[in-house]
């Protein structure tokens, strides 16, 4: 069977994970606050009104073209790009396309930095094909101007770093969005994560830098979250109803 991303892929090892699907999303909302497009989610209304559902359908879209076979991957991602498309004609004009390279951008960065925090450092050869593989998913995207390769991508990621991002009174009401569905305490984790995997740039704008005990704490998860009840907390880390999405999201 023809797959879209083959089965002993460094892609598939990630994003079965649940401790990586929770990084990738939890630094991704941190990221996707100060974006200049951020007004975009705003039209919608829906990652504001339902910031965890949002993302969660977003992995889901993403394992539908990470573990299906490859056909069924594709029409997943012309949908995704219909979607899209609707947006656009409703608000009636389109989203830019360094938008869409920083969101496509930020899944490849944020999908080894929580690899790499939560398990081992990668290999450039494994870096490579994560770059690959997000590299097909845009161009079946058709995003234009794409990196052609990964030391491209890192000088064009550090470019628009600069360039794409800034705090506005649309990144506090995200913020505040995120805190009131998550709650005090979850909240102040998911700036824990923020914390740990935001470039340098973006924990400028936000002001959320390392504290001296956060490699403590991650040292400790990584050498116990394997061990009961360690191994459940995660899943304890959302609301209620989205916990058995989670674990559904998690492959053997």
């Amino acid at each position: 069977m023809d797959y879209f991303v083959k089965p002993d892929s460094i892609v598939r090892q990630i994003w079965r994970d649940a401790d990586c699907i929770l990084f990738i999303f939890g630094a991704s909302s941190g990221e996707f606050a100060p974006h200049k497009s951020v007004d975009w989610l705003f039209f919608t209304g829906k990652l504001p009104s339902d910031p965890i559902g949002r993302l969660f359908s977003t992995v889901v879209y993403a394992q539908k073209i990470i573990f299906e076979e490859k056909s069924k991957a594709e029409k997943t991602l012309q949908n995704m790009k219909n979607i899209h498309v609707g947006v656009e004609n409703n608000r009636g004009f389109e989203i830019p396309n360094w938008a869409y390279q920083d969101v496509l951008y930020m899944l490849i960065y944020h999908s080894m930095a929580s690899f790499e925090r939560l398990h081992r450092t990668l290999t450039l050869s494994e870096k490579k094909e994560i770059f690959e593989v997000f590299h097909e998913v845009g161009n079946r995207m058709g995003i234009s101007d794409l990196p052609k390769n990964l030391e491209d991508w890192e000088i064009d990621r550090k470019e628009n770093l600069k360039e794409n991002y800034q705090k506005t009174e649309l990144s506090s009401q995200l913020f505040q969005a995120y805190k009131t569905h998550l709650g005090s305490i979850r909240f102040q984790l998911l700036l824990y994560v923020q914390r740990i995997l935001l470039p340098i740039e973006l924990k400028r704008l936000t002001g959320n830098f390392s504290s001296p005990n956060h490699n403590i704490l991650m040292y400790s998860y990584k050498r116990t979250k394997t061990y009961w009840p360690i191994h459940q907390l995660k899943y304890y880390l959302l609301p209620k109803k989205y916990r058995k999405t989670l674990k559904d999201l998690v492959r053997s």
